[in-house]
C-alpha cells in the first residue's frame, strides 16, 4: 500500500495490480489516501455482477400494458375488439407467465377458434403475434409462442359492389333517420367509422364541405381531409343542424343486425352514431 505527498495535489494513493495502476488525488489527509485505497482494492477483488435483464413476465401483465397501448395509440373499435380477444387469452393462460406458454398451446387454442371460421382465428393470431411482438420489443419477454405458428386457409371470394340502382332502391326501402346517414355515406365515400366521428365543428354550411378525419395506418395519426358537400347532403345537414338538440354533436339510433338468424328474424342491437 502506497500513500504519498504531491505538492498542488494533497495526499494521493498509487498501486499497480494485474499490471494496471489505480491512483487518485486531492486528499487532505494520508489516512484519507490509505482508506480509499484500501476501498478500492476491496472493489476490485469483487468479481463484477452482470445486469441481470428480465426475460419473462406474466402474461396477465403483458396483455395488460398491451391493452393500454392499444387504448393510447389506436381506434376505440380496435380497442373494443382487442379487450374481447384478450379475454378469452385471460381465461386461458391468465395464471401463466409468458414463458410457460408453447407453441403447441397457441396451435390448439387457434384450432378451436377456427371452429367459428378461419377468419376468426387468424385474428385472434394476428393480435396474440402484436401483444407478444410488443413484449419482445420492450425486452420484457425473450419468447414468443406464436412465431411459426401459420395462418389458417382462407376462401378470399370477390366482393359484391351495388349499383347505383341498387343503392337507389336501398335508400327508398330506408326510414328518414338511416336514409340520411346512408346518404352521407355515399355521397362523401367515406368509411362508416369517419361518418360516425364527425363533429359540427367539421362541417362548413356556408362553405360547402365536411371534414373527415382517418388513420393512414395502423395506430397512425388521424387525419383530416375536406369533402365538397352534395346538394343534397348539404340540405340533409342544414335540416338536422335547424332540429339539433345537442348544441356540438347530433344523434340518432340506427338498429344493426349482429349475431345469427333466429327463428326466422334478426337479433338487433341499437348502436348510437354521434352525427347522423
Amino acid at each position: 500500500m502506497s500513500a504519498y505527498f504531491t505538492k498542488g495535489k494533497g495526499w494521493r494513493y498509487d498501486f499497480t495490480l494485474d499490471g494496471i495502476r489505480y491512483t487518485k488525488t486531492w486528499f487532505k489527509t494520508k489516512t484519507e489516501a490509505k482508506t480509499a485505497e484500501s476501498q478500492r482494492r476491496e472493489e476490485l477483488a469483487k468479481p463484477e455482477q452482470a445486469t441481470v435483464t428480465p426475460t419473462d413476465m406474466a402474461f396477465l401483465e403483458l396483455v395488460n400494458r398491451r391493452l393500454d397501448h392499444v387504448k393510447a395509440y389506436n381506434s376505440p373499435s380496435h380497442y373494443d375488439t382487442y379487450i374481447y380477444a384478450a379475454k378469452g387469452w385471460v381465461n386461458r393462460w391468465g395464471n401463466l407467465s409468458c414463458g410457460q406458454i408453447t407453441p403447441e398451446m397457441v396451435q390448439e387454442f387457434l384450432i378451436e377458434r377456427s371452429k367459428v371460421s378461419a377468419y376468426t382465428a387468424n385474428r385472434e393470431l394476428r393480435y396474440l403475434r402484436a401483444t407478444f411482438n410488443y413484449g419482445r420489443k420492450a425486452k420484457w419477454i425473450m419468447t414468443d409462442p406464436t412465431e411459426g405458428v401459420p395462418f389458417f386457409p382462407v376462401e378470399k371470394r370477390v366482393r359484391f359492389i351495388p349499383s347505383a340502382t341498387d343503392v337507389i332502391k336501398v335508400l327508398s326501402a330506408a326510414d328518414k333517420e338511416t336514409r340520411e346517414y346512408l346518404t352521407a355515406i355515399a355521397d362523401t365515400m367515406a368509411r362508416v367509422s369517419e361518418i360516425n366521428r364527425l363533429k359540427w365543428d367539421d362541417v362548413s354550411l356556408d362553405q360547402g364541405y365536411l371534414v373527415l378525419y382517418t388513420r393512414k395506418k395502423k395506430g397512425g395519426h388521424l387525419t383530416p381531409r375536406k369533402m365538397p358537400l352534395t346538394k343534397r347532403l348539404a340540405d340533409i345537414l342544414k335540416n338536422r343542424f335547424k332540429a339539433k338538440k345537442n348544441p356540438i354533436l347530433m344523434s340518432f339510433t340506427l338498429a344493426t343486425r349482429i349475431g345469427k338468424r333466429k327463428n326466422g328474424s334478426w337479433r338487433h342491437s341499437s348502436i348510437t352514431v354521434r352525427l347522423f
